[in-house]
């Protein structure tokens, strides 16, 4: 089935192979990779686009003693293929499987982990100078996107290395894509060097034509003119910003052609002080519906080859979110909605469409973001920033210094909270009920489905200051007791009445606590259960009622558990001098890996059965 890659097993077999053979072994490793992530899912387009250069790059550099550092890291798993791991790809983000992102404990070759974007040039470059002031010679290679070169992180490394002056590569891997469309100043200068590089090309292709056409010499000659003057503004013009940083910029290149990459890469390896070399690939090439819908291919759940993505029949909680906004800002025409690149996957595709005079994506660059909200709140607006709870982490500073000190009227709608699944340690949004926990100024909410989302949405347009409302990754959901009635700030929700034990759940948890109700029914175990919907206000009444009939208070949270609900619950416990025993069940001080939500939800203790086990063992 694989001619080629059946017989490459490490790095040391690519060396050997010819410019030809190096092409069909692409073909086989895009087949390759289409059949297995279609098993598995995973991160498909971004994996296609990256063969020949990862080929290339393979064949030049001797990988680990050269060290690639991949930006992100989605797009490393034809790294991975060529470094030994191609039998082990149907475990591929499985639990106690391949990481769908390079892991240094899985391979040598793997020089750093990865996740987040806009990191790899800041890590290349420090390990770049330890290598001079250790006197050790290997090449350093970063690959960077053109979604991620704009992140504020990414420029401030390449401004730090055009002035340490070190050597190192920067491979800008440009296919005008991140996970949606790129946008931002940089895009559009990194689009204009293509296309007048296509423009080049064209004029390439004239001359040649007219050098041999009778009488078309004069007319080549003034073409030839012509180019050049247009070439020798244009190089000013495309080199003017990296050159001002003190980087050498090469490109365009066509990161589909090995030859020229290999060219390219040889040349640049011998060169002293940073390069950049931009390279142009295709997103999904090799598919045919990863190349026509490259946003849809970019992280997919299984699916078949011939047909490709199915529709998905159940509604996101993105989409609702995204829907629900569309609502508020008919009512209020203050509303603004905020994304950092992440239209699609935060739900806010229709609003750009419908309000696209109260949209903003501000690309990469979420801690721009939080302020670029404080500003608009300042003059009057209501802005809505949805983020991934993971990628929040990185704007902590703007939350507390721009939002929070000054109290400005900003939501932060937080996706993905709690355990992600698949994509492990970088994504699960296990945090934020800490580090919000500890953010005066702040309400801060988590609704038990997807119609007390809503609801809380209703609420943040009715209230002032800072607000977050965080929610898990997954499909629309609802829970069967508990009548839906508008919420009040600080209130929780009594579920079941029962004795002895108090559960207090938030969240995504309050499902799974349900359950665990159920289990405990069956043992002759009835105890009391709240949808703690808020992590701060609390709800100091019903607390203090709880702890008046019930000798056992127990908090469940997919959050870590140290600064989190918990936390808070136990402080109010230990400050009014309460004479309660106190349980709290969540995650504990450590990085969990990627596998299915259901398996780390075991492997957690936050199952409903993991729950009603621990209460068991608390009453024993």
């Amino acid at each position: 089935m694989y001619n080629y890659l059946n017989n490459v097993n490490s790095p040391k077999d690519i060396k050997k192979m010819s410019t030809k053979e190096l092409d069909l072994l692409a073909k086989d490793i895009r087949k390759f990779l289409v059949r297995s992530v279609s098993k598995t899912g995973g991160h498909l387009a971004s994996n296609l686009g990256v063969v020949e250069l990862t080929l290339a790059l393979h064949k030049v550099f001797n990988s680990p003693k050269d060290k690639f550092i991949w930006d992100v890291g989605h797009q490393a798993y034809v790294h991975k293929i060529l470094t030994g791991r191609k039998d082990q790809f149907d475990t591929l983000r499985q639990f106690n499987g391949l990481s769908g992102f390079p892991k240094e404990c899985e391979s040598e070759h793997d020089i750093f982990d990865t996740g987040h974007s806009s990191t790899s040039i800041s890590v290349g470059s420090g390990i770049a100078c330890a290598r001079d002031i250790k006197g050790e010679d290997f090449s350093v290679v970063s690959i960077i996107g053109d979604g991620s070169i704009t992140g504020g992180m990414a420029l401030e490394a390449l401004n730090h290395l055009g002035y340490i002056n070190t050597n190192m590569i920067v491979i800008l891997n440009d296919n005008e894509m991140s996970i949606d469309e790129n946008v931002g100043g940089m895009s559009k200068h990194l689009s204009a060097i293509i296309k007048n590089s296509t423009v080049n090309k064209v004029k390439d292709e004239v001359e040649k034509i007219l050098s041999v056409t009778p009488g078309g010499n004069i007319l080549s000659k003034t073409a030839s003119k012509v180019k050049d003057s247009i070439k020798g503004n244009f190089t000013l013009q495309e080199c003017a910003f990296f050159d001002s940083l003190g980087i050498t910029y090469v490109g365009p290149i066509d990161g589909h052609d090995i030859d020229e990459i290999v060219k390219t890469l040889e040349k640049a390896k011998q060169q002293n002080g940073p390069i950049l070399l931009h390279v142009i690939t295709k997103k999904g090439k090799g598919y045919k519906f990863a190349e026509d819908e490259p946003h849809k291919y970019h992280g997919v759940s299984k699916f078949d080859i011939k047909t490709g993505l199915k529709p998905s029949s159940s509604k996101s909680i993105s989409s609702v979110v995204g829907e629900k906004l569309i609502d508020l800002a008919t009512k209020d025409e203050n509303v603004v909605a905020i994304t950092a690149a992440m239209p699609s996957g935060t739900g806010l595709n229709k609003f750009s469409e419908i309000y696209p005079n109260r949209y903003y994506d501000v690309g990469i660059a979420e801690q721009h973001a939080v302020t670029f909200s404080s500003g608009l709140a300042k003059a009057g607006m209501k802005p809505y920033f949805a983020v991934y709870s993971s990628f929040l982490q990185r704007a902590y500073d703007q939350v507390i210094h721009d939002i929070a000190i000054t109290s400005k009227n900003v939501t932060l709608l937080i996706d993905r909270a709690g355990l992600v699944g698949n994509d492990g340690e970088t994504h699960h949004g296990i945090f934020d009920l800490s580090y919000l926990n500890n953010v005066p100024n702040m309400t801060v909410m988590a609704p038990k489905d997807t119609k007390e989302l809503e609801l809380m949405m209703d609420l943040s347009l009715e209230i002032e200051g800072p607000m977050a409302i965080r929610y898990p990754r997954g499909s629309s959901y609802f829970v069967d007791k508990g009548k839906y009635k508008p919420i009040k700030v600080g209130t929780y929700e009594l579920l079941n009445e029962g004795k002895d034990i108090a559960i207090l759940a938030i969240g995504n948890m309050v499902k799974q606590s349900m359950e665990a109700v159920n289990i405990l029914n069956k043992s002759g175990i009835n105890p009391t259960l709240v949808n703690a919907r808020f992590l701060k206000p609390i709800d100091e009444k019903l607390i203090i009622d709880l702890v008046k009939n019930h000798k056992y208070i127990v908090t469940v949270e997919d959050n870590v558990l140290t600064g989190g609900f918990g936390s808070r619950i136990n402080k109010f416990i230990i400050d009014n001098k309460l004479d309660n025993e106190v349980i709290n069940i969540g995650i504990k001080d450590e990085f969990i890996p990627h596998g299915d939500v259901n398996i780390l939800y075991e492997q957690c203790g936050i199952s409903s059965s993991g729950i009603a086990q621990q209460i068991e063992s608390l009453l024993r």
